[in-house]
């Protein structure tokens, strides 16, 4: 009987993963002395920044979920995108 893949639980409660795959992480320096914040830093770390790619490469192998990959997502997108132009001006 083979090895059963147990994810990473503390990593899958840190980030959120959008449709394409790329990891959502929380900003730090949000917990406390917020008062010492300008209204702009403040309105800027309630939003959640994108993982380095890097990082979360190793980060969707720990939660079980390296199927996904933006990059590749990107390219295709773009490649989709590069088609229809192709189709545009070859019809006018």
């Amino acid at each position: 009987m083979g090895y059963k893949f147990k994810p990473n639980k503390s990593v899958a409660k840190r980030f959120g993963v959008s449709k394409t795959g790329k990891l959502k992480r929380h900003h730090s320096k949000t917990s406390h002395l917020m008062s010492a914040r300008t209204p702009k830093k403040k309105r800027h770390l309630r939003r959640d920044a994108i993982l380095f790619e890097g990082h979360a490469r190793n980060m969707r192998a720990f939660m079980g979920i390296s199927r996904l990959k933006p990059a590749k997502v990107a390219h295709e997108r773009a490649l989709a995108e590069a088609g229809k132009g192709e189709t545009a001006a070859s019809q006018s």
